[in-house]
């Protein structure tokens, strides 16, 4: 069951990043990395780092993708500009480069001699990094929070005051 889930949050991970990667949309792209950040936090999982799902999910696909929406929607006419360009000259180039690193990748990959034994119970990492957020860094924790406030008060400010 675990080989299913890794190879279908594998294929998420493949399809919406080169979704990302080759859209003509922008609001589309940022939705297809929503997508490629969901499946980076299930991977996580699989790796036993339940903090570091819990991040990508929260910071990442709620935060910063949230704000590439909002700056795409702030932003005057950006439906009128192309994205992607009709005509390349290095497309050809590009092509052999990311074949070449496809094909030295993939031969990583199977050349390696993967651990394929009995995993090790594993304690959950929360409660270790909450407790040093919350005690030692504290300080540095409230500090990033009110930069990160003033930050979003100030391009809202800017935004309003560019439209009128």
């Amino acid at each position: 069951m675990g080989d299913i889930t890794f190879s279908v949050l594998a294929v998420l991970v493949i399809v919406t990043a080169f979704w990302v990667v080759t859209s003509r949309n922008l609001v589309h792209a940022a939705v297809a990395l929503m997508g490629t950040l969901f499946g980076v936090a299930g991977l996580y999982v699989f790796l036993y780092a339940d903090f570091m799902a819990a991040v990508q999910i929260i910071i990442y696909v709620g935060g910063i993708t949230v704000l590439i929406i909002f700056g795409v929607m702030l932003t005057q006419r950006i439906g009128d500009k192309m994205l992607v360009q009709t005509t390349m000259p290095n497309r050809a180039f590009a092509a052999i480069v990311v074949a070449a690193l496809f094909v030295a990748l993939a031969s990583l990959i199977f050349k390696t001699p993967w651990h394929r034994g009995d995993l090790p119970e594993m304690d959950g990492t929360v409660s270790i990094i909450g407790n040093a957020l919350l005690t030692r860094y504290l300080l540095h924790f409230e500090v990033a929070g009110v930069l990160l406030l003033l930050a979003l008060l100030g391009a809202a400010y800017l935004a309003r005051r560019a439209h009128g």
